[in-house]
């Protein structure tokens, strides 16, 4: 067996231990920028969700209020939800079909300003109408049954007066 004079048969050169150290700093970098990246994308999704619960929110109160909204544009600010301020934007607008509304929610930060898509985090749209009855004038049957005609709900006959009970068969 040969030995190269001067050379130790063992251990890693001054170089190749510098290679390998500039490897593993570009592959920690990478991994900490990629956690990064992700932890923005949590942010951001969480408030993007929140926003939209803010906007469906709205909407809900819009629709269950006792009047039907006013076409137009309103706004607000919620003060705490989620331990952030939010401001919303409503526009009501009357669409083609008779007393049917389309209810329409943009919210951001409050601290965002302008009024360009870009800084709105959700954009929710839901619908108001009016009817109570079916289009022809006749209450929808909900108990599966066939419809009985010339007879109102709860078994009283078109003729009869309101109040009263219907004719027996006897």
């Amino acid at each position: 067996m040969t030995q190269v004079v001067g050379r130790s048969p063992r251990g890693f050169t001054l170089i190749e231990v510098l290679i390998a150290l500039l490897i593993v700093a570009l592959g920690t970098g990478a991994a900490l920028m990629a956690l990064n990246s992700a932890a923005d994308n949590t942010t951001r999704l969480r408030d993007r969700t929140f926003a939209e619960w803010i906007g469906f929110n709205q909407i809900s109160a819009t629709r269950l209020a006792p009047t039907m909204p006013t076409e137009g544009v309103t706004s607000g600010d919620i003060e705490d939800y989620a331990s952030v301020r939010w401001h919303w934007q409503q526009e009501v607008t009357q669409i083609s079909l008779p007393g049917i509304y389309r209810i329409t929610v943009k919210v951001r930060h409050a601290d965002g300003t302008g009024d360009n898509d870009a800084v709105w985090l959700a954009n929710v749209t839901g619908f108001r109408g009016d009817a109570v009855a079916a289009g022809n004038g006749e209450l929808p049957n909900w108990n599966g049954s066939p419809p009985n005609s010339g007879q109102r709900p709860g078994g009283a006959s078109e003729n009869a007066a309101p109040g009263s009970n219907p004719p027996s068969n006897d």
